[in-house]
């Protein structure tokens, strides 16, 4: 990290001002990263504003390719933004916002997460998200017109997706719902709602109750009828969603293979520490033992957000004195129970000027009541510190160096959870996993993201199943992820979903792992006797978020 701060140049100018269309165009995503001025709205999700975001990618890309890099700065962002440009383009032209229905990240989860990351503090705030409330069936309607452009047009998601998205909606919209509980709850830190005010929430959220029961009853009345039978979306399309989920092109035959091999290494060495744990007995038996561990056990979602907080707590204040050079700013991380129910566990980078710190997020399905600290000990340093935290909010504090492009927004699942996997092992490294139940929670989370890469690629690829019955299918994918993990059956049933309708991000976790530590064994061989780890990760983090090819080339050159 730097305080310096670099002149900017007419590449940074272009990146900055895609930044502002993004924004402009995109107000959930400039709610993301810290963006207020658009806190009141919604984009336009129908046909025609995906079509007008596509035109000014066209402008962009163009003025990009006819500007000269000065440094090696630019030659980052040139080669970045180019390459961020052109999936934006080819995804347009393989139609799949018109198909864009999933149960972790499209529109329908969109709208409703915009409210989570907004402020609350005063008046103002109240008044900006009932506004933002009166704005969402309009974009609701967009979204509608969207996908009924894809029924005309024959391009439709899977029918599985759509289903599980309607119920969602049904608990978005319930009395005990999201929308009824956010706006019951509204209260500002100092003083009282106006009367008005309050009127105004309660009949926003109302209407944007009605809003999305009307998505769930399109749903489930015209789109699911005609929706594919099939999940998986074939070789053609899962090419390019790999592309855009890791920053990089591979060979999805041989990545494949890999995964097998992969899954069947991370299970011999859970088997070998399940041994440590309890002499001669399974993994499963391990299992069984340190379930059965009260002092391992936190009970209710209070005590998982303590234990979270406490945890991330201390890895950043010892990893900060010895490990890594970790700013003030970025010191603080916020630990949060999500408001929903869904099952994810996932990050939010700060704002631009940190009023906003990182925070890690767990949506606690339904009914889960307890939790086990070694299963999750990784969770929190794959999250936070040395993982999503550390090295997104060091993009965000090197602002000095870096256009709001590369801070905010450049970067791909693979070069962000690729990280964080690579992360985790790290800590092993370090120490904090030396009791073996923590090695084996590590192991387990590990062993899920090998699992995952054959999945994924099983089923959307259509290859054959393992046991050679059949090709991959939802039933089969269910019943592999229930033997290779140790959760819940509500989390899994979830993770299973994700994975069918999101094709292309399960991999990118241990894919992106996996290209990390190529790129360090790259280096280690460049420099020889000279290798630095620590110097490594101080460059590597230093470029910011980037495409996996982007980074492998940057540190090539550097």
């Amino acid at each position: 990290m730097t305080d310096s701060q670099r002149t900017p140049t007419p590449i940074d100018t272009i990146a900055d001002a895609w930044v502002d269309t993004l924004a402009e165009r995109e107000p959930t995503l400039a709610t993301y990263i810290g963006r207020t001025e658009f806190n009141d709205r919604f984009g336009d999700l129908s046909p025609e504003g995906a079509n007008e975001l596509a035109d000014q990618a066209r402008a962009t890309k163009a003025a990009l390719e006819n500007a000269t890099p000065v440094d090696a700065i630019d030659e980052v962002t040139r080669m970045d933004l180019g390459r961020e440009l052109d999936l934006h383009l080819e995804l347009h032209a393989a139609q799949t916002h018109l198909r864009d229905v999933n149960v972790i990240a499209s529109p329908a989860q969109d709208l409703r997460q915009a409210f989570d990351l907004m402020p609350t503090a005063t008046v103002e705030d109240w008044s900006t998200i009932s506004t933002r409330l009166k704005a969402l069936p309009g974009a609701i309607d967009g979204y509608v017109a969207t996908l009924r452009e894809g029924i005309a047009r024959g391009v439709v998601p899977a029918r599985r997706q759509v289903v599980e998205v309607a119920t969602q909606i049904a608990r978005y919209t319930s009395d005990t719902g999201f929308f009824a509980e956010f706006v019951g709850e509204a209260a500002p830190e100092e003083g009282q709602l106006p009367a008005s005010l309050a009127r105004d929430l309660d009949q926003n959220a109302g209407a944007a109750r009605v809003a999305y029961d009307a998505l769930a009853s399109f749903l489930t009345s015209e789109l699911a009828p005609v929706a594919g039978e099939t999940d998986g979306v074939g070789r053609e399309l899962y090419a390019l969603h790999s592309r855009r989920f890791l920053g990089a092109t591979i060979d999805l035959d041989e990545t494949y293979e890999w995964g097998v091999e992969e899954l069947a290494r991370m299970v011999a060495e859970q088997e070998s520490i399940a041994n440590e744990i309890l002499p001669g007995a399974t993994v499963e038996e391990a299992v069984a033992f340190l379930e059965q561990d009260e002092s391992r056990k936190l009970h209710g979602t209070a005590a998982l957000q303590e234990w979270m907080q406490r945890t991330s707590d201390r890895a950043v204040e010892e990893l900060g004195r010895t490990h890594f050079d970790i700013a003030d700013p970025i010191r603080r991380l916020e630990c949060m129970i999500a408001p929903t129910q869904e099952g994810g566990i996932y990050y939010t980078g700060p704002t631009d000027d940190f009023s906003r710190p990182g925070r890690m997020w767990w949506s606690v399905p339904e009914g889960v009541e307890s939790f086990d600290t070694w299963r999750e000990l990784t969770t929190v340093y794959h999250e936070g510190v040395p993982g999503h935290h550390l090295q997104i909010a060091q993009a965000v504090y090197n602002r000095g160096q870096l256009n709001s492009w590369r801070r905010l927004l450049a970067g791909t699942s693979g070069h962000a959870e690729g990280w964080a996997l690579y992360a985790e092992r790290l800590m092993e490294q370090l120490g904090y996993l030396d009791d073996p139940a923590d090695r084996l929670g590590m192991l387990d989370g590990q062993r899920m993201r090998a699992a995952r890469v054959v999945l994924d690629i099983g089923v959307h690829l259509g290859k054959p199943r393992l046991d050679g019955e059949g090709v991959w299918d939802h039933e089969y994918a269910l019943a592999f992820m229930l033997r290779n993990v140790n959760m819940p059956e509500e989390f899994v049933k979830f993770e299973v979903n994700r994975y069918l309708g999101w094709p292309g991000q399960a991999p990118s976790y241990k894919v992106g792992q996996r290209i990390w530590e190529q790129v360090r064994d790259e280096a280690r061989e460049r420099d020889g006797a000279d290798f630095s780890m620590k110097a490594f990760h101080t460059k590597a983090l230093g470029i910011g978020g980037v495409g996996l090819d982007t980074l492998r080339a940057a540190l090539a050159s550097a």
